[in-house]
């Protein structure tokens, strides 16, 4: 496996099939196709109060080509958090350990940049997510809030997991 960053001009085309391929999860989240909105929110949205230049955006290719992404900003919503906005799995690459390797690397990422907490939103929609997310290591930190993803209004929980002992 190799993670590097995406290039939002080289890596344009790539992501345009990244998406298409991992539609499933963008009707969960949107209930619509994915479309060319994506790429741009990818690459110019961060957390509020974050400098998108200063976030992560990362992909993870294996054998089969890019296999996941990850968009990480930092500094919300406390100076020392990392949040992450995004990691998604191509379809083919779920279950078999590849989020659970992609995330160590992100946690190493964060750690790096002095962060002491990684957290994330994860939709009631989506249990097998939330499923993952704990047996990572996240613990509930506010629970029910109302997000908007596309123009649609989801119910999000935010959880978090420590970075340092």
């Amino acid at each position: 496996m190799v993670i590097r960053p995406l290039d939002p001009l080289a890596d344009a085309a790539l992501l345009t099939g990244f998406f298409a391929a991992a539609a499933d999860y963008i009707a969960l989240e949107r209930d619509s196709a994915p479309g060319p909105e994506l790429l741009d929110e990818f690459f110019n949205d961060a957390p509020p109060g974050c400098d998108p230049a200063a976030s992560a955006r990362l992909g993870m290719f294996g054998d089969d080509g890019l296999q996941a992404i990850a968009e990480m900003g930092f500094g919300y919503p406390q100076p020392r958090d990392a949040y992450l906005g995004l990691m998604l799995l191509h379809p083919a690459a779920r279950g078999n350990g590849n989020g659970a390797r992609f995330l160590r690397h992100l946690e190493e990422l964060a750690r790096g940049r002095g962060m002491e907490r990684l957290l994330l939103a994860v939709l009631e929609i989506n249990p097998r997510g939330r499923a993952f997310w704990e047996r990572e290591g996240f613990r509930l930190e506010v629970a029910n809030r109302e997000v908007e993803l596309g123009g649609v209004k989801r119910i999000a929980h935010r959880l978090a997991k420590p970075l340092v002992p």
